[in-house]
């Protein structure tokens, strides 16, 4: 993990100043904007738009624009989080081991600052410099595509009217391919439109994507039930306590475990096929499938 250690070492700050000078540099209210601030700087793996640089470094190809466009998607990420935490969701107090956002600023203005995190990426892509209008229009169409109705929001509405249900694994699977993975799978086929990568490693991209995906989220079930709050940075075990549907209740542990190493094998397997099976996207799947936070 040596390699993934520096290359972490060396994007993260680069990641948290350009999403500070993000929100420092608009002209909005300073509560809107210190509340942006609050869940951005709260903290986090940072893994997706790590993904996002960490493909730009194994197709050998610089953008000046590809830290930006990592950026926004944490920034998605980051609003998604502060909504999944109010009352009429998932009713979170804490987030990355910090009181979550409505609990500091109120419902109204946590609300705001997530609609206002997820209309300013859009924007931030559009006005890219170093990108042609096809790879932005192109990078535009996909993340609306994965944070909204058909993906990210949509498993969201999946997961919740998934409660007080018995699914079956097809239909958990459905919930967190949109719900988690579509973002994930964005982030990383973002690096191969800026990249200009062709269609045979976008597709070996999106066939490793799709299957990390599935294994970050068993691998966040699994947490929830042997992890600690201390670790997580969120109320552990909160899965069971609101008998939500996971991939251990479906399956058992053990059942989790296995399914776990598959969806990490056949997301290796799609690197084998591009030769990109020995650099930071094995080390990464490495420590989705094995982190303790």
């Amino acid at each position: 993990m040596s390699n993934l250690n520096t290359f972490i070492q060396a994007n993260q700050p680069l990641i948290e100043q350009q999403l500070e000078s993000m929100i420092n540099e608009i002209q909005a209210p300073s509560q809107l904007k210190e509340a942006m601030l609050y869940s951005l700087k709260a903290g986090g793996k940072r893994i997706r738009p790590l993904y996002t640089l960490a493909v730009l470094k194994e197709l050998n190809v610089k953008n000046e624009d590809a830290i930006k466009v990592a950026s926004t998607i944490e920034m998605i990420h980051t609003y998604s989080l502060i909504h999944d935490d109010l009352p009429s969701m998932d009713n979170d107090d804490l987030r990355r081991g910090k009181p979550t956002n409505h609990k500091v600023f109120g419902e109204a203005l946590a609300i705001l600052a997530g609609d206002a995190l997820v209309t300013l990426a859009f924007g931030i892509i559009a006005r890219l410099k170093n990108l042609d209008a096809e790879q932005k229009v192109f990078l535009i169409d996909r993340l609306s595509f994965a944070s909204g109705a058909e993906g990210m929001v949509g498993g969201q509405v999946l997961d919740i009217l998934g409660e007080g249900k018995t699914l079956s694994l097809e239909e958990l699977e459905e919930v967190h391919i949109n719900k988690t993975g579509a973002l994930l799978l964005f982030s990383i086929i973002a690096g191969g439109i800026i990249a200009k990568a062709n269609e045979e490693v976008m597709d070996a991209l999106r066939q490793y994507a799709f299957h990390i995906g599935l294994a970050f989220q068993i691998q966040d079930d699994i947490l929830d039930i042997e992890g600690t709050s201390e670790q997580l940075g969120k109320t552990a075990g909160k899965d069971i306590l609101s008998e939500k549907n996971t991939y251990p209740s479906i399956l058992t542990m053990a059942g989790a475990k296995e399914q776990l190493k598959r969806q990490y094998d056949l997301a290796t397997e799609a690197l084998n096929q591009v030769n990109l099976n020995d650099g930071l996207l094995i080390e990464l799947a490495n420590y989705i499938t094995k982190r303790s936070k």
